[in-house]
Parts: C-alpha cells; sequence; structure tokens
C-alpha cells in the first residue's frame, strides 16, 4: 500500500520576525562621524595607482589625496556638531567635489573611486539637513542627483567605457542614499525613545496625581467623621458608656472600611458610587448634628458619571462637616439624557471647601470633572451658606471611558 506524501499547506500571512532587542543598551545618539571617516580606506585605489607608478606627478597627486581626505573628514564632523552652521559643511562638500573632480580629470585610473566618497560625504549632509515639504526629498534629490550626475559625466568626459561609468555612478548614487537614509533613521530612532521616555514620565505624573487625589478625598472625607465620633464618644463617655461604646464601635467600622477604600485606591478603584456616598452622607451629617435632605430625580446615571458623582457628594459632605458650622444641608440631584447637576448646599458660615484644606479638595474635584468636559462652582449662595454645584454632560463622561 502505497503511502500519500504529506503536504504542509500554508495558509494566511506568515508572521514576521521580530529580533529581540534591548532598546536600553542601543546608543540613543546613532553612528558617530567616525563611522564615516572610516570609508576613507578607499582611498587605497589612488594609493596604489601612486605606487604603480601610474600617477605623475607624485607629490601632486599625494597632496590632492591628503586634501580630498581632509576635506571629507571636515565634511562629517562639521555636518555631526550642531554648533557649526550646515552651510559650513556643504561648502566643504563643494571643494570636496571639486578636488575629485580634478583629481579624476587629471590622473584618472582609479581615482574615478573618489566619487563613491563624495556620494557618502553627500548623504551625510542631506541627513541632517531638514526636511521642510511633504513631497519628495528635494535635498537628497539634488545633492545626491548631482553628485552622481557628475561622477557619470566626468568618467564619459574621460574616455571611461559603459560599465566602469555605470559601476562608478551606482556606487556613488548607492553611497549617498544609503547614508542619508541611515542617518534619518537613526535621529527618528533617537527622537521616538525620547518621546517614549516623556510619555512614561507623564503617565508616572498622571497616576501619582490619581493616587494623591483619591487619597485625599477618600481620607479626608472618612477621617473626618472618624475624628467627630470620637469627640462624641469623648463628650458622652463619663454620663453614658454604653453610647460611647456604639459611637467607638462605629469609628472601628469606619476605620475598617477605610484601610478597605485605600486598599481599593493603590489597586486602582475609583469610588464607591453615587447611592452609597449619599447614605454615607446621610449618616455622617447625621452623626456631625447636621439635618440633613437628599432629593433626587431622573434616570439612573452610567457608571463613570455616576462614579465622579459619587466623588463629588463626598468632597461635598467632608467640606461641610470640616468648614461650614451648618446645621442643615440639602443634597439634590437632578439627571436625564443629556447630563447629571448635583447640588450640595449648607447654611454654614459660606466657607465651604475654603477653610482649612485650602480648597485642595475642590482643586482635585475639579481635575476630575475636567476629564469629563464636566465643571465645578463653588461659593457663597446667594441666600447664605455655600453652595457646591458639579454639572457632568453623561454623552462626554461616556467618550471618556475609563480616563
Amino acid at each position: 500500500m502505497n503511502e500519500e506524501p504529506q503536504v504542509t499547506s500554508w495558509k494566511g500571512t506568515p508572521k514576521r520576525r521580530v529580533p529581540d532587542l534591548d532598546l536600553e543598551q542601543m546608543d540613543r545618539r546613532g553612528p558617530g562621524g567616525l563611522v564615516f571617516v572610516f570609508w576613507l580606506v578607499i582611498l587605497v585605489w589612488p594609493v596604489w595607482d601612486m605606487v604603480q607608478g601610474r600617477t605623475h606627478p607624485l607629490w601632486l597627486a599625494a597632496l590632492a589625496l591628503a586634501l580630498f581626505a581632509s576635506l571629507h573628514s571636515a565634511v562629517v564632523h562639521t555636518a555631526f556638531d550642531g554648533r557649526y552652521p550646515m552651510r559650513l559643511p556643504i561648502a566643504l562638500l563643494v571643494a570636496q567635489t571639486g578636488v575629485a573632480v580634478w583629481g579624476a580629470l587629471v590622473f584618472q585610473g582609479r581615482w574615478y573611486t573618489l566619487f563613491p566618497l563624495v556620494g557618502l560625504a553627500t548623504g551625510v549632509v542631506v541627513g541632517h539637513l531638514p526636511r521642510n515639504s511633504k513631497g519628495p526629498e528635494l535635498h537628497m534629490l539634488i545633492g545626491i542627483g548631482s553628485v552622481s550626475s557628475l561622477s557619470a559625466l566626468i568618467g564619459w568626459a574621460s574616455g571611461e567605457d559603459g560599465g566602469a561609468l555605470a559601476a562608478n555612478w551606482y556606487g556613488t548614487v548607492t553611497a549617498g542614499i544609503v547614508t542619508a537614509v541611515f542617518l534619518r533613521l537613526s535621529i527618528v530612532i533617537g527622537l521616538l525613545r525620547d518621546a517614549r521616555e516623556q510619555l512614561a514620565d507623564a503617565a508616572v505624573a498622571r497616576e501619582r496625581l490619581r493616587f494623591s487625589r483619591d487619597l485625599h478625598d477618600l481620607l479626608g472625607h472618612t477621617l473626618s467623621l472618624m475624628v467627630v465620633k470620637a469627640q462624641a464618644v469623648r463628650r458622652i463617655a463619663e454620663r453614658d458608656p454604653a453610647v460611647a461604646a456604639e459611637q467607638a464601635a462605629d469609628i472601628e467600622t469606619v476605620g475598617r472600611k477605610a484601610l478597605e477604600e485605600v486598599r481599593q485606591a493603590v489597586s486602582g478603584y475609583r469610588g464607591r458610587g453615587l447611592a452609597e456616598e449619599l447614605d454615607a452622607a446621610r449618616m455622617a451629617l447625621a452623626d456631625n448634628g447636621v439635618d440633613v435632605s437628599v432629593r433626587r430625580t431622573g434616570p439612573p446615571l452610567p457608571p463613570q458619571p455616576d462614579a465622579l458623582l459619587g466623588w463629588a457628594v463626598r468632597e461635598g459632605v467632608t467640606n461641610v462637616i470640616r468648614h461650614s458650622d451648618a446645621g442643615r444641608c440639602e443634597i439634590t440631584l437632578r439627571s436625564d439624557d443629556d447630563g447629571a447637576v448635583l447640588e450640595v448646599k449648607d447654611d454654614g458660615t459660606g466657607k465651604g471647601g475654603i477653610g482649612g484644606s485650602g480648597g485642595h479638595g475642590l482643586r482635585g474635584l475639579s481635575e476630575r470633572m475636567e476629564v469629563v468636559a464636566g465643571t465645578v462652582q463653588a461659593g457663597p449662595a446667594p441666600d447664605g451658606g455655600f453652595l457646591l454645584t458639579v454639572t457632568i454632560p453623561v454623552t462626554a463622561a461616556l467618550d471618556a471611558g475609563g480616563q
């Protein structure tokens, strides 16, 4: 029985190989000028002509090679060094090209190999020139195109055959384009690496701000409540130990809840939600001797605005307890399909949120609302007391997602 050969079927686009590169170990500055000066080893060909006695006069050829090498090194150095204006390496490149043209016309032979070096120097200069247009690279077209055309023209004028002309022209074009593209890519890689580090720093700063803001909102409210209950325990401990024990138990419960909220903040969770914050607000205000009324109209809110308004309730109530000396607080929430408006109003001194904390909580609340294009208004109410108004457009909050 003959077995049929197994055929491997290739379907879909093959996965591209991605090498494992350690960006931290790579030099962000890219290649230095010495890499391009190294290619002066190509001058071994005209030097070989001199050794073979094909170049006369010898002293003039040696002087021309020395001048060419010096100009090449100067072009590379001044192009890489930002202290020099770009017109200097361009002028040096023109001089280098002139020496190459003169040497090829006078000595011929292997002196045509000077042109690939001129192409390389042109690529170094072009690679450091700015690109101001969205179309073709004019600097590259003009610079490398002129040098490569000049190399072919000089070879043709000197009677070189077609193969030598093509090889010399191709070498000049390749040296220029590869060098210019390589330098441009190196510069872009450096810029991308710097941008990545800046984005990482910005992300750390945003997370630090979020964390400090969350801790302020969480602990500010909870610690204020614990202080209020501790004061109650101190006042009634001798008169009514049973009630004092109940208040102490509440302090323990609040403390445990505070620990859980801190853990949630560290884990990246945001608020408890509007319903829980309203329940906590009723308890906190009642314990502080403040009569509270809560009015809520409209449909339930999406999770994002619900959580943000929960933070607003927490901040508003904390400020009432801390700074207002109020006897009554009204919390009103109106919501519809377009947005929600929260008002926290007290009948106190009119200093809610502008007391000892310096208004840090209100600033943090404003930063939260800016993410969803919401607004925060806080100040003395027209009929006395203090009024905090928070407005959130529901559509903007949905678009913001989990920011």
